[in-house]
């Protein structure tokens, strides 16, 4: 099995919720984008939150309305091995570094774990003193929450931090 690199962060000085996931997909890692496979529904979660096309804009245009709306991105873990997509395939997992995001980030006011795998770490993002939320994986191997239930969950955590009208 090979070593795997993730994604580097989406963040700015205007940051203020970031979402983070488990680890890219073969398609994420792939393209280079995060959410990168068709049937991940983040973009389209936040698209219908944020009243834009965000699926078929090109990738650098998502990153642009990211950080207009205040929505950070990153993983929890930087490295691992895995063979496919799936989480719990994950092996040998190296955290990401969380100690300069904050320094990167002076307008952070929570972290949202995109899924059950990323919520396992919350116990390293709870020591930044912010809430912690943990939402319903956007994946399509989580197939037991429909779309609409998926938003809605999206949707409060997101508006409570003024990332989403």
């Amino acid at each position: 099995m090979s070593r795997l690199q993730g994604l580097p962060p989406v963040l700015d000085v205007r940051t203020r919720l970031l979402v983070l996931g488990s680890f890219p997909g073969v398609a994420s890692l792939r393209a280079q984008q995060y959410y990168g496979h068709p049937q991940n529904q983040f973009w389209k979660i936040l698209g219908a939150l944020w009243q834009q096309p965000l699926i078929a804009l090109p990738y650098a245009e998502r990153i642009a309305a990211l950080h207009e709306h205040g929505l950070g991105l990153w993983d929890v873990y930087g490295a691992c091995e895995r063979e496919g997509s799936l989480d719990a395939d994950i092996r040998a997992a190296e955290l990401n570094d969380f100690a300069a995001v904050q320094r990167q980030c002076p307008m952070l006011e929570a972290i949202a774990h995109n899924g059950g795998e990323s919520f396992r770490h919350a116990k390293h993002t709870s020591a930044f003193g912010l809430p912690v939320y943990k939402l319903p994986s956007t994946s399509p191997a989580n197939a037991s929450w429909s779309f609409d239930r998926k938003l809605a969950a999206w949707a409060e955590v997101l508006r409570r931090h003024g990332v989403a009208a």
